[in-house]
């Protein structure tokens, strides 16, 4: 069925209050495991529902922001799931306080039981009030983002689209368009630090509330961590630190050089060619024939999952004026359906489309389909390890979409993903900061993000850039608003990928049989054991990230031109 056509119907608060409330009724009551299990499948079911409609609700207020009933309908579920946190905290102490709890330990996946206890960790229905009220600022926030045009050369453009002349091979023009969204985002500067200030203050209240000293270890909890900390994120940190950041701070500054940029600035970033980064040869259709080709020729299950992906229309990836400006994979359960949106500008990010993304929506299809335990606590940082390592998979078919530029697109997408380490780190530790200390005044963050930017990025500076400069380079991430401490999954997960990425060059069956396993696992092991079980060194352990650092700077000199 087209994602179009997919029935949506409001899951509604009352429905879910007396399904829950009757689940657990029947845990308690239950005589065997077996029956445990059967109830526990009841609430599955009805969970898989809310999920369903509460997702074609944000996606179809996503595909058009302006849309009033789906608008609605997103801030129904905003503001009225909380109300269902209760029952859910009932249930999940049902689970643990079972007399059959020894016996559904060995018949449930490992991490299932973890994620019970982990649950009971983030969730307090005292805070209720609170979590409305931060859904609410949230909603504010993304709903400014979808609505903000930069005036720019006599248009008024999203930040989308703007993005394209942010990386063009013309330095002025770069420079001309950073200075338009920094003139813009400052003429907002009242509101943005207010919609943080109120988010850090709400999310603070939360934390305390429930007995934790900030919001950082309850984030973790939040974001569903069983099996690492924030002392494993901190070894991390260093190891980007000490191997990453001089590599990519040697690349970058000769790279910088050949293009006659004695200063690197953050209008800089983007770009590594001197004539202009490699843009797909091909047009919207063109690239979708070209994706299913890719993937046919990847694997049987690549090619069964992209022929249903384009059959069914699960993309929305055309930008317009209205549209939410960021990309995602989401998907709709009760219809075994993922769904990608996106927002194509002209470069190869389009590209990226249909392999990050992508390796998302076909981990989402391997778990339909292998019929994976929905509460098996399948982490970011393991699905973002999905869509980046096919990113990397899919280098061997990118003369497909970049004809001769095929090599300069790989130079530069593995330079991108090295130097994502070092700005994605940033992210994650600015967020510490900020939780750490939440009576930071808007200079004081904005001051605290300049000291991060010189430690893991000096190869550039902002300097002279209107309102840039002064540190607000974060306002316009939107996970630091709506998703606080997700950012650090993406990190962890492009060290993984980066070493999919050197094994399959090396062997790409072997490499890619490893990954499909990986992929088809899901959510059935810790994601430090499934690393193990792939040959994937933990990015946790000391001096993990220096071998990846030694190849990638050795492949871009041999891609170099």
């Amino acid at each position: 069925m087209k994602v179009s056509e997919l029935p949506y119907q409001r899951y509604t608060v009352e429905r879910g209050q007396e399904a829950f409330k009757s689940v657990i009724e029947k845990i308690k009551n239950a005589t065997s495991a077996e029956e445990v299990l059967a109830v526990r499948k009841q609430f599955l079911t009805e969970m898989e529902d809310m999920s369903t409609q509460s997702s074609l609700a944000y996606m179809r207020w996503s595909c058009n922001t302006k849309d009033e009933f789906y608008k609605a309908e997103k801030e129904y579920y905003e503001q009225n799931m909380p109300l269902l946190s209760g029952l859910q905290i009932e249930y999940t102490k049902a689970m643990l306080e079972t007399p059959f709890k020894d016996e559904l330990q060995k018949l449930l996946p490992a991490p299932v039981y973890k994620g019970y206890e982990i649950t009971l960790k983030s969730l307090d229905e005292r805070t209720i009030p609170e979590m409305q009220k931060e859904s609410a600022i949230c909603s504010e926030y993304s709903q400014f983002m979808s609505e903000l045009v930069i005036p720019f050369r006599g248009e008024k453009l999203p930040l989308t689209l703007l993005r394209k002349y942010m990386d063009d091979a013309d330095r002025t023009t770069r420079m001309e368009a950073f200075e338009a969204l920094g003139k813009t985002l400052e003429e907002h500067s009242e509101f943005l630090d207010r919609v943080y200030d109120d988010l850090v203050k709400v999310r603070t209240q939360i934390a305390k509330k429930m007995g934790y000293e900030n919001f950082v270890e309850l984030g973790y909890y939040k974001m569903g961590r069983i099996c690492y900390d924030r002392t494993n994120v901190e070894e991390f940190r260093k190891n980007i630190l000490e191997d990453i950041v001089p590599v990519v701070t040697r690349v970058r500054t000769a790279r910088a050089k050949q293009m006659g940029i004695d200063e690197m600035k953050l209008y800089d970033y983007g770009v590594c060619f001197v004539d202009g980064d490699p843009e797909p040869i091909l047009n919207d259709k063109q690239m979708f024939e070209a994706g299913r080709a890719m993937y046919h020729e990847m694997s049987a299950e690549t090619g069964a999952f992209i022929d249903m992906m384009i059959e069914n229309e699960a993309f929305d990836v055309i930008s317009r004026e209205g549209k939410w400006g960021g990309g995602y994979c989401t998907e709709f359960a009760k219809y075994k359906q993922p769904f990608i949106l996106a927002n194509f500008n002209g470069t190869s990010g389009d590209v990226d489309v249909l392999t990050h993304e992508a390796g998302h929506a076909f981990a989402s299809y391997l778990s339909f389909k292998n019929d994976h335990d929905a509460e098996a606590g399948l982490g970011m940082e393991t699905a973002e390890t999905h869509s980046m390592s096919m990113e990397c998979f899919c280098w061997k078919f990118m003369d497909k979409f970049f004809g001769e530029r095929a090599q300069d697109y790989k130079y530069k997408h593995l330079l991108d993903n090295l130097s994502f380490l070092t700005y994605g780190i940033i992210v994650d530790a600015f967020q510490h900061v900020v939780y750490e200390n939440p009576e930071l005044t808007p200079a004081q963050r904005n001051e605290e993000w300049l000291k991060l930017e010189r430690t893991f990025r000096p190869y550039m500076n902002a300097d002279g850039i209107t309102y840039f400069e002064k540190g607000t380079r974060w306002q316009y991430q939107m996970h630091i608003f709506e998703s606080p401490f997700y950012y650090i999954d993406y990190c962890l997960a492009q060290s993984n990928a980066l070493q999919f990425l050197f094994k399959s060059l090396e062997n790409y069956e072997d490499a890619f049989a490893k990954y499909f396993k990986f992929t088809s696992n899901g959510g059935t092991m810790y994601f430090t054991d499934m690393l193990e079980d792939a040959g994937i060194n933990s990015p946790f352990k000391k001096g993990a990230l220096k071998e990846v650092a030694e190849k990638s700077e050795e492949l871009l000199n041999k891609l170099t031109r």
